[in-house]
């Protein structure tokens, strides 16, 4: 497509670029709007279903403004007891802790049938 920027541009974050900035909506208490730069359906999901379990969020949800610049926003209203950025950062690092333990159970798997394998030849 010739109007559609590079592949590399919707993930390398440029010279003073942030990952994630958050925004307060005071339409709503207890509200943030966070905006996740050189990401896409694949974060913004995953963030959603994760914070839609939790017991403090009220609500969730996220829209990618357009579609050929990798970013959604994410909005988060949560209860009195905690802070939108504090549920999100928990969400944030119980993805990372839940794919770190896919990854090293696939590795596993992975050396185990490849030394299955040389055994058998």
């Amino acid at each position: 497509m010739a109007n559609a920027p590079d592949r590399f541009e919707l993930f390398i974050l440029g010279e003073g670029e942030q990952k994630v900035t958050m925004q307060p909506d005071t339409r709503s208490p207890n509200t943030a709007i966070f905006i996740f730069n050189k990401e896409d359906h694949t974060l913004g999901n995953l963030l959603r279903a994760t914070l839609a379990k939790h017991d403090d969020v009220l609500f969730v949800a996220y829209k990618v403004p357009h579609p050929l610049f990798a970013t959604f926003e994410l909005r988060v209203q949560t209860t009195e007891r905690t802070t939108p950025k504090d549920v999100v950062v928990a969400a944030c690092k119980g993805l990372i802790g839940e794919l770190t333990n896919l990854r090293n159970n696939l590795t596993r798997e992975f050396e185990l049938k490849r030394m299955a394998q040389d055994d058998t030849l």
